[in-house]
């Protein structure tokens, strides 16, 4: 399976980094090909354009060059995972921006004649986020979790009828336990050997 693998953290020597080496090798070992998309290594501007924004709803939907070239990537993928901390109960900005401008028109969904919005993403059948928290998950709850929402219902929609779609986080980063992150890791590379 042909898994796009979106990191979005600014440091390479962080946890989220060793999430990420762990996932890349699993799912390698596992057979999959793995298409990397470092957001911030590879410099993506997440700001949606003023001209972005007029042409969103024409045919096309003009997005600037780097967003046209992940849309593409996104499209020849059958799997899908994302890799990202948990800042101001959202994803980075970096992240929330590739879904402003890769995840638009002609990509994850279409429009209709009647202006009915259908999913476009039905070629990926298996997604998953692995995501860090600073704080607890009773907490996180309470807010009603985004991060969690934004992948188990917001992506699901987009994807395949029946998607798989798996949610790993890890709270209290805050005040971090080696046994439990240890723990979570081994079970980030036992989820993504099986993905």
């Amino acid at each position: 399976m042909r898994v796009l693998l979106v990191y979005a953290h600014p440091l390479g020597d962080c946890l989220n980094a060793e999430i990420k080496s762990i996932v890349e090798a699993s799912l390698v070992t596992a057979g999959h090909e793995v298409d990397l998309i470092d957001l911030y290594a590879d410099g993506f501007d997440p700001v949606l354009t003023r001209r972005e924004r007029q042409t969103y709803f024409d045919d096309p939907f003009e997005r600037g060059d780097r967003a046209a070239e992940y849309a593409r990537r996104l499209m020849a993928s059958e799997g899908l995972v994302f890799i990202f901390p948990t800042w101001s109960m959202g994803p980075p900005a970096i992240l929330k921006g590739f879904f402003d401008r890769v995840f638009g028109p002609d990509v994850s969904f279409r429009m209709d004649a009647d202006g009915l919005l259908h999913a476009n993403l039905r070629h990926i059948s298996k997604a998953a986020a692995i995501v860090t928290y600073g704080r607890e998950r009773p907490i996180l709850w309470w807010f009603g979790d985004p991060p969690r929402r934004l992948i188990k219902r917001w992506l699901k929609w987009f994807l395949a009828p029946g998607a798989q779609v798996l949610f790993l986080g890890l709270y209290g980063l805050h005040k971090p336990s080696v046994s439990g992150t240890k723990r979570f890791l081994y079970k980030v590379s036992r989820v993504m050997a099986k993905f």
